[in-house]
Order: structure tokens, then sequence, then C-alpha cells
């Protein structure tokens, strides 16, 4: 099939998944409460901060808040993100819809295609509606223009088409909580191995290491870390646009290309899963 012609279908699937989510009460009801946090954020900009002795100016608390409100949203949204993917495939299949859709002139893989790419714009509009709340206040209210801001917020969509893909595989396999749980942990296990990477290559680490006795560098857990999905390393990195953090070559980037590939494999592994999965 054409590419040309296989693409409609994709997007028709695509626009009916967006929109069959986003009239759920649940995602209404999660971006209401998740709107109403970030304004209540607002109080954080304001008053004193102090580091060292000094009074911070400005410009430097709203960068800093802005900062941790940032990966707030970040994470939040693929948790989020994660919750809608469980239960995709099931609710088509319990409804009807997945073999309604399927007994039409329409490919396994674009109704998977259609399903993804949905789901990823969902996320991306939300994520990006959250970010602009941040983004608009600080230019509004507190006069700081930041739109390095927005193009980190992009930056971390790959992260959520990464949750897209995992969980729709693991909910083949194994039942959705199951899946979304996994893909969460894949996610904090990410996170503090992140941790314990910053603390390890510490100055204070490094003089510890350097002392006789010390413990051997663990090259196993070195390559388990480097080759570990990056979700955290690639906000991590777009976070930095936003700081004033330099750009670190290929170490700032490997984290994006992690994900990237990750999708790739994950992405051609469900589609293979779901060719051969029994359409009732």
């Amino acid at each position: 099939m054409k590419m040309p012609k296989a693409l409609p279908p994709i997007i028709r699937i695509a626009k009916y998944t967006l929109t069959d989510e986003v009239w759920q009460k649940s995602f209404v009801v999660m971006f209401v409460i998740c709107a109403i946090f970030i304004f209540l954020i607002r109080g954080c900009y304001q008053g004193n901060y102090m580091v060292n002795g000094q009074v911070l100016d400005a410009g430097t608390i709203i960068r800093a808040v802005s900062k941790v409100t940032f990966h707030v949203i970040a994470a939040g949204v693929m948790l989020v993100t994660a919750l809608l993917s469980m239960r995709v495939f099931r609710r088509d299949r319990d409804d009807g819809m997945q073999s309604c859709i399927l007994s039409k002139p329409i490919a396994r893989w674009q109704y998977v295609a259609g399903k993804i790419l949905g789901l990823w714009a969902l996320s991306i509009i939300f994520m990006f509606i959250l970010h602009s709340i941040v983004f608009i206040t600080t230019s509004i209210n507190l006069k700081v223009i930041m739109p390095e801001y927005l193009i980190a917020s992009l930056l971390c969509s790959f992260n959520l088409l990464f949750v897209v893909v995992a969980v729709l595989l693991l909910s083949l396999l194994m039942p959705d909580i199951v899946a979304f749980l996994c893909v969460i942990g894949i996610g904090i296990i990410g996170f503090v191995a992140d941790g314990i990477f910053a603390i390890s290559h510490s100055q204070m680490a490094q003089t510890m290491i350097q002392q006789p006795g010390s413990l051997p560098d663990l090259t196993g857990w070195n390559i388990v870390y480097y080759l570990w999905p990056k979700l955290s390393g690639t906000q991590q990195f777009a976070s930095s646009l936003i700081g004033s953090e330099g750009f670190q070559g290929f170490v700032s980037i490997y984290p994006l290309i992690n994900v990237l590939i990750y999708v790739l494999i994950l992405g051609a592994l469900l589609f293979w899963r779901f060719r051969n999965e029994d359409i009732i």
C-alpha cells in the first residue's frame, strides 16, 4: 500500500482516538486538577529566597521555580499518558470498535499507527498547555519571557512517545495495570540511577574513589546505566535549555538518542505483536 493512500485511515483513527479520550470524564478531571495545581504554584514566585546568606534576585527565583515546575509537569504528564494508553486496546476490543475498524480495508499497522499518533498528539497538547500556562504567567505577571521553556516542552514529547509505545506493547502481553506499573517503574529506576550517577561523579565521591580500599569501578553497572531508557536524562537535557547549563556535546544529546532508539525497537515489536493478535 502506497504511503499517501495509507495516511488518511491513520489520521482518521488518530483523530477518533484523540477526541474519544478528551471526552472521557477521567481525562477532564485530570486536566482540571493539573491546571489548578499550576495556577496555585504562582505563589512560589513571590517572596525572598537566600542561598549562602545572599538574597537571590527575582530573575533567578523565577527561572529556578519555573524549572522545578517544568519537571513536575513533564513527569506528571508521562504518568497521565501511561494511564490513558494502558486501556486503549482493551476498551476498543470490549466495545467492538477494534473488530469494526479492522473489518474495513484498514491494515492492522494503520490501526496501531493511528492509536499511537492520537495518544501522542493528545499527550503533547496536554503537556504543552500546562507548560504554556507557566510561560504566560512568567511573561505577563512577572515580566520574564522564556521562549526556551516551550522548546524544552517539545523536546520532552519524545518521552511521551516512548511511554505510549511501551505501554501499548506491554498491554498486549500482560494485564493493563501491570503494563502501567512496568513503564512507571522504568521511569523511577532511571531517575534513581541518574541521581546515583550524579552523586558518584561528584567531587567528594571522586576523592573517596582515589583513596586506597575504595570501591572499584562497577563496569557492569555503568553498562546497564547507559543502556537503560534515559527518560530522566532527556527531561534533564530539555530543562537545561531553561537554565544556564552549557551544551556538553554528545553527552547532552545521548539521552534523547537513547529514547528514540527504544521507540523504534519497541514500535517494531508492537507492530509485529499486534499483527499476530486475535481480533474478537
